[in-house]
């Protein structure tokens, strides 16, 4: 399968590359600067050059590729603005860009509990735009998965999840974010389903076969 990943420098995308890469697929990172690309392809993901914020149509970078993913994030450090552009709109574009080219499945990274905004205004600002590009997916017609990581942790993995439609609080390793995204698209019942996610007892793979039922 061709996959195209929507932020491919990030943190939870990097981790994605190589697991991608190890189930037999081929990996295409969509990447704003170029100055990545070398650590991009280190990774496993071919780096295509294409800067989300400014473009309007993204079918370009995207291609012909079977599922995408969105990964990419304003980050901690960016202001409000750019919680709209890039967190609401690029994932916007992204789907526009799968109806454009036939692209039937697409994998989100969100966020837990972002339907209920907290903390200061910046932050309230970014769960409003990951809310708001969650539900147009949902609403997209795509064969979608939302996955929403509770707190996001530089720890080993785990291998071991909690996966359910709705947990409270928790935290999880990017690398493991990872790796439950790597199964959703192995695993066709995944699809119609969003899932908070948080470190848990049960192996991924069986965490994400039980959700599914």
């Amino acid at each position: 399968m061709k996959i195209s990943v929507v932020g491919a420098h990030g943190q939870i995308a990097m981790l994605l590359h190589p697991v991608l890469r190890s189930n037999g697929h081929d990996v295409y990172g969509i990447i704003r600067n170029e100055k990545h690309a070398d650590e991009v392809n280190r990774a496993g993901a071919k780096p295509v050059i294409c800067d989300i914020e400014r473009e309007d149509d993204l079918s370009g970078a995207v291609g012909n590729a079977d599922a995408v993913v969105f990964a990419a994030g304003a980050g901690p450090g960016s202001g409000a603005e750019r919680k709209w552009t890039v967190d609401r709109d690029g994932a916007l574009k992204l789907i526009d860009a799968a109806h454009k080219n036939g692209i039937t499945r697409y994998v989100m990274i969100s966020a837990m509990n972002v339907e209920e905004p907290r903390g200061n205004e910046v932050f309230q600002v970014y769960q409003k735009a990951k809310a708001e590009a969650d539900k147009a997916l949902r609403e997209s017609g795509l064969d979608y998965t939302i996955i929403r990581p509770g707190k996001l942790t530089d720890d080993m993995p785990r291998g071991r999840v909690t996966l359910a439609k709705e947990l409270e609080q928790g935290e999880i390793p990017r690398c493991d974010v990872a790796s439950v995204v790597a199964e959703v698209l192995e695993e066709p019942e995944s699809i119609g389903h969003q899932w908070d996610v948080i470190t848990g007892d049960i192996p991924i793979e069986h965490a994400v076969k039980k959700a599914c039922q």
